[in-house]
């Protein structure tokens, strides 16, 4: 029941992620995080297993960081989107991973992007895109409200509409998300959306 999903809008890209984490029939915590900064200007956001999804995001974020380590630059987002779908296809018969991730990045001379990866390691650039059974609700909602060059309240605004969309419809619909902006400023957690407070658990 995981939801992640994203879009471009004037000058920034937006990516949204559901903040449960679950196994079965339970819940362990609603308060997970599924959207990685990889760097200054980079968000990677992941769903599918809980191993996967924790391992493959850090393993990205690590290579990212080496690069720049040793090169004194830092790669592109489309450069990131590129390895991150080699790795993917490289493991996709010896060890594949669940995972299916949403890359979104700014850079000084193209600006904005927004990238789908899934487990199968395809690589799509896109101005909207979502996985999980929340996919169904919230790519309609964005395909009837998105248009280019969308304003940032545009985009918070269409996000809640999504997020509306999923609470009301989905059957078990997680609780809580987050959303996290990459613009020309950087990469930051913009808000969240809770209907259950995170709380710590408590033993008997």
């Amino acid at each position: 029941m995981e939801c992640v999903f994203g879009l471009v809008g004037k000058g920034f890209a937006i990516v949204v992620a559901d903040t449960s984490a679950v196994h079965g029939i339970l819940v362990h915590k609603t308060n997970e995080e599924k959207i990685m900064k990889l760097d200054s200007h980079k968000l990677i956001a992941a769903s599918g297993e809980g191993g996967d999804r924790v391992q493959f995001s850090e393993y990205i974020h690590k290579n990212v960081a080496l690069y720049q380590f040793r090169n004194g630059i830092p790669l592109t987002t489309s450069a990131a989107a590129n390895f991150t779908r080699a790795e993917l296809a490289a493991a996709l018969r010896k060890n594949p991973y669940a995972v299916n991730i949403l890359l979104a990045g700014y850079d000084n001379h193209t600006g904005p992007s927004l990238y789908y990866i899934d487990y199968l390691a395809t690589l799509h650039k896109v101005d909207k895109a979502a996985f999980g059974y929340a996919s169904y609700l919230s790519l309609s909602m964005m395909d009837t409200h998105y248009h280019a060059g969308m304003s940032l309240q545009e985009a918070i605004d269409l996000v809640d509409k999504c997020i509306t969309e999923i609470r009301s419809r989905l059957v078990v619909a997680p609780p809580n998300f987050v959303m996290k902006i990459v613009d020309q400023h950087g990469a930051r957690e913009c808000a969240w959306r809770q209907s259950l407070p995170s709380a710590s658990p408590t033993f008997c």
